[in-house]
C-alpha cells in the first residue's frame, strides 16, 4: 500500500485510556518509520478522525465505550478497509474477541500487559507489527446479517476436500505436515486445515501469536477442522488425525521418541524476532524426520521459516509457499522462494489438495535422533 509523506507509516491510536494513548504515542513516535497522526478515545471519534487524517494503520482496543472494538472493526472493514492491529487484554472473553477480530479483518493481535504503565513493554514488538500491517492487503468484508453489532458466528470457510476420512489418502508411517505463518496467518491456516481430511498425517503448526491467544486459536481450529487440534504441551504425541499448535511465547520442536514423534515446547531466545519461530520448528524436522514430510509456508512479514524451508527441501521434503496474490503480506513466502526453498508456489486455496498430492510423492526422510 502507499504510505504517507516520507514513507512513514501514519498511525491512529484508538483506546479509551488517556494514559495508554499517551504512552503509545510517545513510544511509537521514537520509531523513525512511524508517525502518530492522531488518537481517539472511542470508535465514534475514531470514525471522524479516520476520514480526516487517512491513517495507514490503526491500533485498536476491543473494550471501549459507545461502541465495542469488534463492532467498529466490522464497520470499518465493510466501509473503509484499513490495516488494524488489535491490542487486547488477556481475559478469556477478550481472547475470543481478538481471534474473532482476525476473522473480521484485523491483521495482527497483541496482548495488552497488566496495567496501563506496562503497555510500553510491548512497544518494540508493536513497531514491527505496525510496519508489517502497513504492507498488508486488506479486503472489504460485508457486514454480518443483522448489522455490525450482531455476533458473528464462526463458520467453516468451506467444506473439507473430503468429508471425514479420505479413503484415497495413504499416509506412510511417520509422515508429517508442517505449517508456518505470521501476519494474516490465522485465517490462512484455517483455510488450509479446514480443507484437509481427518486422516491426514500428524500436523505441527507455528503461527506468530502472543502467549494467551494460541490456545483460543487452536480451539477455533478444532471447531472448524476434521482432525483434532490442540495447543501443544511439551511431550505431546504427533500422529495421524491430530494437529498441534505452538503455544505463544514458546518455541515448538519435533523430536523422535523411539517409536514416533513428540513435540518439545521450550523457552529460548527470539529467532527472526519471533517466539515461536517457524525456522526453529522446520529445522527441528530436518534432524529427526523418519518419513515423508510436506512443509508449507504461508503469509507473513519478515523471513522466519525461509532458511528452515531451504534445509527441508535439501533434505528431501516437499515444500510449498503461498503465492503473492493470496498473501496478506508476501514476506516469509517471498524469502523462501528467493532462496530456493519452495518447490511449489500456489494460491492459498490450492495448497490443501497440493499437500495431499505431495505426500504421495514425498521421499522418506531419514533424520537422526534429536
Amino acid at each position: 500500500m502507499a504510505l504517507g509523506a516520507g514513507n512513514k507509516v501514519r498511525v491512529l491510536i484508538v483506546d479509551d485510556s488517556a494514559l495508554v494513548r499517551k504512552i503509545l504515542s510517545e513510544a511509537l513516535s521514537k520509531d523513525p518509520q512511524i508517525e502518530i497522526v492522531g488518537t481517539a478515545p472511542d470508535p465514534v471519534v475514531a470514525q471522524e478522525r479516520i476520514a480526516k487524517l487517512k491513517p495507514d494503520v490503526l491500533t485498536l482496543d476491543l473494550e471501549m465505550p459507545r461502541m465495542d472494538g469488534l463492532t467498529f472493526l466490522r464497520k470499518l472493514m465493510a466501509e473503509r478497509p484499513t490495516p488494524v492491529v488489535i491490542i487486547s487484554s488477556l481475559v478469556k472473553a477478550s481472547q475470543e474477541n481478538a481471534i474473532e477480530a482476525l476473522r473480521s479483518g484485523a491483521v495482527e493481535v497483541l496482548a495488552k500487559p497488566n496495567g496501563p504503565y506496562s503497555v510500553g513493554d510491548l512497544v518494540d514488538h508493536l513497531c514491527f507489527k505496525i510496519r508489517a500491517a502497513a504492507h498488508a492487503r486488506v479486503q472489504r468484508k460485508p457486514m454480518p446479517l443483522g448489522g455490525a453489532s450482531r455476533p458473528l458466528a464462526l463458520s467453516k470457510p468451506a467444506a473439507p476436500v473430503v468429508p471425514g476420512d479420505d479413503p484415497a489418502l495413504h499416509c506412510p508411517e511417520h509422515s508429517l505436515f508442517a505449517i508456518g505463518a505470521s501476519t494474516g496467518g490465522t485465517e490462512a491456516i484455517l483455510n488450509v486445515m479446514s480443507r484437509l481430511p481427518r486422516n491426514s498425517p500428524g500436523i505441527i503448526v507455528t503461527q506468530h501469536i502472543p502467549a494467551g491467544f494460541s490456545k483460543t486459536f487452536a480451539e477455533r481450529l478444532h471447531e472448524n477442522c476434521a482432525m483434532e487440534v490442540k495447543e501443544a504441551v511439551d511431550g505431546d504425541l504427533v500422529g495421524p488425525g491430530k494437529a498441534l499448535v505452538a503455544p505463544g511465547g514458546f518455541h515448538m520442536l519435533l523430536r523422535w521418541a523411539g517409536t514416533g514423534y513428540r513435540v518439545a515446547v521450550k523457552e529460548g531466545p527470539l529467532v527472526c524476532y519471533q517466539r515461536p519461530s517457524v525456522d526453529v520448528m522446520f529445522q527441528s524436522v530436518v534432524g529427526v524426520a523418519r518419513g515423508p514430510v510436506v512443509a508449507v509456508l504461508l503469509t507473513g512479514m519478515g523471513s522466519d521459516g525461509a532458511q528452515g524451508m531451504v534445509a527441508l527441501r535439501k533434505a528431501g521434503a516437499q515444500t510449498i509457499a503461498q503465492d503473492e496474490q493470496s498473501c496478506v503480506v508476501f514476506g516469509m513466502p517471498k524469502e523462501a522462494i528467493r532462496l530456493g526453498g519452495a518447490a511449489q508456489t500456489l494460491p492459498l486455496l490450492k495448497i490443501p489438495s497440493a499437500m495431499v498430492a505431495a505426500l504421495r510423492n514425498a521421499p522418506v526422510l531419514a533424520g537422526k535422533a534429536w
